[in-house]
């Protein structure tokens, strides 16, 4: 009896030693795991603004594909693809402003500056892009850009077109070549900015706003401060080169469209008897949706 009751009482206290021990080693697991709980929320945080970050950086990265292949496609001469860049018809707001003349919202004279351009015989036309500043919304539906482009416009005009254009347009030097093949010759440096608003539409991203403005301009015969004065001193060349859209086949002009309402805002390329407005454009700053933000 003594002894069914000795071992009842080691039963008993073992139990009560397990149950102890048990409850002892709990209290521990349990902050390991709230501890654990809290790294992983810390984790998934983490992993989301990396996520988040590498999204903006990818939309970067396809933003700027966009306008190189819009700059690859205008040196070529193949204005027609380049179409498939904007926002696609219908897209409210859609705009293109290049010069202080006014702004297209219609879409098919934004269109038109992209149709039917010619590849004319001993035409060199080759703008390269630099220094792209691009801001992604938050909301990964926009994005802003503003680019420097720079490079050389050039070709020949037939003795029939030269008469009636404007004569700072052409090479005066023989030394450089003024003349050749019987044609006379124009050969520009060129410097640009180029501040546009894009839109995400089917998952890519789309030209929305575009603005092209042209800050400085110079015959390869003359620097950029003497063609500055040239052309606006004259109000006759300051008139041809803001409404020009190209020089075509034996460099025959080709001129804009009527815009369909005021610029937007107006900006003016180097003169030598002003200063330069260098905030103009202004740069793109990080916004969350577009309603908070200015457009191009």
């Amino acid at each position: 009896m003594r002894t069914r009751a000795a071992r009842a009482g080691v039963v008993a206290f073992t139990v009560l030693a397990a149950v102890s021990a048990a409850a002892a080693d709990s209290q521990p697991e349990a902050a390991q795991i709230t501890a654990l709980e809290a790294r992983i929320t810390q984790l998934e945080s983490r992993l989301a603004e990396a996520d988040r970050v590498a999204e903006r950086a990818r939309d970067r990265g396809d933003i700027e594909n966009v306008f190189a292949h819009y700059m690859y496609l205008h040196n070529a001469f193949q204005d027609e693809q380049i179409k498939a860049l904007w926002a696609k018809r219908g897209t409210p707001g859609v705009s293109a402003q290049y010069s202080n003349v006014g702004v297209y919202t219609n879409y098919d004279k934004i269109m038109a500056y992209h149709s039917g351009r010619p590849t004319p015989v001993g035409k060199l036309v080759f703008h390269y892009l630099t220094t792209p500043m691009i801001e992604v919304a938050d909301d990964g539906q926009t994005a802003k850009g503003v680019w420097i482009a720079a490079g050389v416009e050039s070709g020949l005009m037939s003795p029939e077109q030269a008469a009636k254009a404007p004569e700072f347009l052409f090479e005066k030097g023989e030394r450089t070549g003024n003349e050749v093949h019987g044609k006379r010759v124009w050969a520009h440096w060129v410097q640009m900015k180029y501040p546009i608003d894009f839109i995400r539409q089917d998952g890519q991203w789309k030209i929305w706003h575009f603005r092209c403005l042209e800050i400085s301009r110079a015959r390869f015969d003359q620097n950029w401060i003497a063609t500055a004065a040239e052309v606006q001193d004259s109000a006759k060349n300051s008139e041809f080169n803001a409404d020009l859209m190209y020089l075509g086949d034996d460099g025959k002009p080709v001129f804009m469209p009527k815009p369909d309402a005021p610029a937007k805002s107006l900006a003016y390329p180097y003169r030598p008897d002003a200063a330069m407005d260098h905030d103009m454009p202004p740069l793109p700053v990080p916004y969350r949706t577009f309603s908070e933000t200015f457009e191009y």
